[in-house]
Parts: structure tokens; sequence; C-alpha cells
């Protein structure tokens, strides 16, 4: 009667039991280091990605640029519309000394920020 049970092992086992088939776990992938990912344009000392406009021409422009002359601001591209045209607008200029004049005019009359 001993003969019977190791009759069907040795069967199962020569046989290609799927017990004995099974399939390896898939190994554990390497842990990669991760990627710094670089913000395109500038960024500022933290990193923060800044924002950049493009230069827009607004009706107080050479308004803008000549309060920014008074007070020793020249250069660069020019006063820049920074807000949509309306009544109350804000104009940008860079300085060649490294500033920014900013200016609100509203309905055209334009004071320094």
């Amino acid at each position: 009667m001993q003969r019977l049970p190791v009759t069907m092992f040795l069967a199962a086992l020569l046989s290609g039991c799927a017990m004995f088939h099974q399939p390896l776990p898939p190994a554990p992938m390497p842990a990669s280091a991760p990627v710094a990912v670089k913000p395109a344009g500038p960024v500022d000392a933290n990193g923060t990605p800044i924002q950049t406009l493009p230069f827009r021409l607004g009706v107080s422009s050479a308004t803008v640029e000549k309060l920014a002359k008074q007070q020793a601001c020249t250069g660069g591209q020019g006063a820049g519309l920074v807000t949509e045209q309306g009544p109350v607008e804000v104009y940008r200029m860079q300085c060649d000394n490294g500033k920014v004049f900013m200016a609100r005019c509203e309905m055209r009359q334009c004071r320094q920020m």
C-alpha cells in the first residue's frame, strides 16, 4: 500500500505537475534616483519660475517714459503695458541701472507707483 502514494508522487513529478512549475515572482526594480526637472525660463533664488510678460505698447507708454526719465530711469524697450487696456492701466519699464519703474494711469493721467 505504501507504493501507491510514492508512485503517484513520482508520476506527478515526472509529468510536470503545475505545483513544481510555478513562475517566479518578478524581481523588485532597483530604485532610481529622482530626476530634477528644470523649469524653462528664469527662476528666483528659491527655484520658483518667474513669469515673463511680452512687451506691449499702450496709449500712455510715451507719458510713462517721460515720468521715468524724470526719475533717472532710461533705456530698455520703453514702458510696456502690464494690464489689459482700459480706463485704468499699469505700465512697467526696465531701467538701465537694473531698477524697475512702474506707473498707474487712470484716464491717461499717470502717476508713479
